[in-house]
């Protein structure tokens, strides 16, 4: 499935006990399926420290996850067998999307992609409505490509619920999300519901989602910022073993690696030139099989000259269907202050810088502030990096909730031109802190 190939039942040996159910447990109410699920969790707070969990990065280790994921798909019916082994998808390809792995003793054992939205869109837009989300605040991920291998399945969560717990933290700590989304089997919904606290997205299940081979589906989201209070709820009084909220929101495991960085990015983009090439060209055809408009979204976000040597060719003529959006290449979640003086009045504003560019930067604040206005921002880019420049606020758009402000910079100073400098040249996430 396109969050899942099989959601883990509740972990333990007990986990016999749902099957045995079987229909029974379909016949009672939501609110007493739950209970059951709940009751059968097992987490462990102390997890084997051969287990280690961190992003993919290198070709092997995003090898392993292709094939991990293309062997779990295969399985469960939601893809025919590729010549290469490997199950690729153009959002793979996209600077917003993450793939973490889970491995053991060295070998890798699980994976899990977070698709941030992107020139793509979503996997699962193409089914499912996600407007409802869209008019909330905050950004949207959705949950995609969970594969866990066939030894670790009957070992309940130990290794699923650490994967989740990793893409949790990442996601709220690094990737800038609030809101989580996922399609899944209804068979599984329930667990997801149960355990997870997901929320079922409005609407009936899809038949046929082709994102897994017609399999059907149903989707569900998650506010992170809402999920401490729900998950407490849900487990309150529970053992600690029993407790998925001590597990998810209290408990720091040292297995979990969450990547160093210099700058305040929301990005972590691993793919340089040659593991495009490698992944989209030559070990599959995925580049070669996107429609012209997806090609020229490619092109709109790589522009260095290295990247266009491997990226698809330009049909010049087809249409694109709409003009093509810049992708937010250099997206951050900066804190910054500005001083403006408002009718003889010295006035500061606290908002966040949320995209740069050498020029100017687009910034979100819960405050209105009055357009053509100039003043002094400081700018955190970094947890050593100060910026202070001369502003004017040059344009304003209201959305979800909040107030989006676009900023013209008078003249950049040293600190903000060697940030984007190097956010510019820079292929991936890591050459930032080497």
């Amino acid at each position: 499935m396109d969050l899942a190939t099989r959601m883990t039942a509740p972990p333990s040996g007990k986990h016999w006990l749902l099957r045995a159910l079987g229909g029974v447990l379909a016949r009672l109410p939501a609110r007493a399926r739950a209970a059951v699920h709940r009751a059968l969790v097992a987490c462990d707070p102390d997890p084997d420290l051969r287990l280690q969990l961190k992003l993919a990065e290198t070709r092997e280790e995003l090898e392993a996850c292709f094939r991990l994921l293309h062997d779990a798909y295969v399985a469960s019916g939601y893809m025919a067998p590729h010549p290469s082994g490997l199950r690729v998808t153009p959002f793979h390809a996209l600077p917003t999307t993450t793939t973490l792995c889970a491995t053991w003793e060295g070998r890798l054992v699980g994976t899990v992609s977070i698709i941030r939205e992107g020139v793509f869109g979503f996997p699962m837009q193409s089914a499912f409505d996600l407007d409802p989300v869209r008019r909330e605040p905050g950004q949207i991920a959705q949950i995609s490509a969970l594969a866990v291998h066939p030894e670790f399945r009957a070992a309940g969560g130990r290794l699923l619920f650490p994967l989740m717990k990793f893409t949790r933290e990442y996601c709220v700590k690094m990737f800038d999300t609030r809101h989580l989304v996922i399609a899944v089997h209804p068979r599984q919904i329930d667990l997801y519901e149960s355990l997870l606290c997901f929320e079922r997205l409005g609407g009936a299940p899809v038949a046929a989602y082709d994102v897994a081979n017609g399999a059907p589906a149903v989707a569900a989201r998650l506010d992170l910022q809402s999920a401490g209070a729900r998950f407490r709820r849900a487990y309150r009084g529970r053992a600690p073993r029993r407790n998925l909220h001590r597990y998810f929101f209290e408990l720091a495991l040292p297995q979990l690696k969450l990547p160093p960085r210099r700058y305040f990015t929301t990005n972590d983009p691993v793919m340089t030139p040659d593991l495009l090439d490698h992944f989209f060209n030559r070990r599959t055809q995925v580049f070669d099989q996107l429609d012209s408009r997806r090609k020229a979204l490619l092109w709109s976000i790589y522009d260095q000259p290295e990247f266009r040597r491997v990226l698809p060719l330009l049909d010049a003529a087809a249409p694109t269907g709409h003009p093509l959006r810049r992708h937010q290449r250099h997206s951050l979640r900066a804190p910054a202050e500005l001083r403006l003086v408002i009718d003889g009045t010295a006035r500061v504003f606290v908002f966040d810088v949320i995209e740069v560019s050498l020029s100017g930067f687009q910034a979100e604040s819960r405050l209105d502030l009055p357009l053509n206005a100039s003043g002094q921002v400081r700018v955190q880019l970094g947890r050593e990096d100060w910026s202070c420049c001369t502003v004017r606020v040059v344009r304003a758009k209201p959305a979800g909730g909040s107030h989006f402000f676009g900023f013209r910079i008078d003249e950049p100073d040293e600190v903000w031109r060697r940030c984007v400098a190097a956010l510019d040249v820079n292929f991936t996430a890591r050459d930032l802190v080497q």
